[in-house]
């Protein structure tokens, strides 16, 4: 006998088997698709074939480590280089950003004392950002005293 001839043997007594429990009601069968191939005896009351299910382990990717200053902090820069920079007021002698937003004060110069040198951050948030020159895609502060505004 071929595997085919067996395969379709197997299926039709199966076929059979799940008819003749129908008939009676207190047995039942249930293949699935993808499962091997169970020879059902008499007299077994249920048979189930359920193909087994792969587990998937998701994790998750390392955070990365920003720190913020909190929004009370002040924060004393030569250079900023951000996306956003937020504070409720900023003085600067340069903001190169297209998008600023927030009363700006046109002023001299500002003075800035004690640098404590260059900041690169995604985000920057401070209660007041003193900076020599600040180049961000966006700028918030409810006040903003520059002496060179561009806008890009």
């Amino acid at each position: 006998m071929t595997a085919r001839k067996i395969s379709l043997a197997v299926m039709t007594f199966t076929l059979a088997l799940a008819g003749a429990s129908a008939a009676r009601g207190a047995d039942s069968v249930v293949v699935q698709p993808g499962g091997s191939s169970v020879v059902v005896q008499p007299g077994q009351p249920s048979v189930t074939v359920q193909p087994s299910q792969p587990s998937v382990t998701v994790q998750p990717a390392p955070p990365s480590t920003v720190v913020v200053p909190s929004p009370q902090t002040t924060v004393q820069a030569s250079d900023i280089e951000a996306t956003e920079v937020r504070a409720q007021t900023i003085y600067a002698n340069k903001i190169k950003a297209p998008m600023v937003q927030g009363t700006v004060h046109q002023s001299d110069s500002v003075k800035i004392k004690d640098t404590k040198g260059d900041i690169k951050a995604p985000s920057l948030s401070a209660g007041v950002i003193y900076a020599d020159t600040i180049k961000a895609r966006t700028v918030v502060a409810e006040h903003i005293y520059v002496k060179d505004l561009e806008k890009d």
